[in-house]
């Protein structure tokens, strides 16, 4: 075994710090990316959040790989409510990650209220409430509220999809 590998055994959470800066640097070339109107009135544009995002993303990477590299490492969880001999509950991970995938094959074409109110309900449903009722009373009041928030409150439009012109 090389030096370089023998010196970085036991050294994961280098995978977490190169995992964070890739994604910050992908969120900084996006946020990039984005083409906006100019405006004289809104000096905080669209690409601000997503650069700060980018920005903390990488000085996290940094700061993690340097902390890692001088000997620092994370400790195993130690919460008593944590039973770490258990597997992974999958009968709840797959479901929420079906929600999570559903959301995303349909927002374009169905638009963000469908699409965020499979998501929400989806994700209680895996989660393990069994009141179908009101949870999609509320994962609709979600959406809706999410979608004309992003609108209103921050003129962003989220697709419409299939209820354009109803929205």
């Amino acid at each position: 075994m090389s030096s370089a590998v023998t010196g970085l055994k036991g050294r994961a959470e280098l995978g977490v710090a190169h995992l964070l800066g890739v994604v910050g640097v992908l969120v900084f070339l996006d946020a990039n990316g984005l083409v906006t109107p100019y405006s004289k009135s809104d000096p905080v544009g669209p690409k601000t959040v997503p650069f700060i995002v980018a920005g903390l993303l990488v000085v996290c990477a940094v700061l993690l790989a340097i902390n890692v590299l001088r000997g620092g490492k994370g400790e195993a969880e130690g919460g008593e409510d944590v039973d770490l001999a258990h597997p992974a509950d999958w009968k709840t991970v797959l479901p929420l990650a079906g929600a999570f995938l559903l959301n995303i094959l349909l927002i374009d074409w169905a638009g963000w209220v469908i699409s965020g109110t499979v998501l929400f309900w989806g994700s209680v449903l895996a989660l393990g409430s069994r009141r179908y009722i009101r949870d999609g009373i509320i994962s609709v009041a979600l959406s809706l509220l999410t979608f004309y928030g992003f609108y209103l409150g921050l003129g962003i439009a989220l697709p419409a999809g299939l209820l354009e012109g109803i929205l």
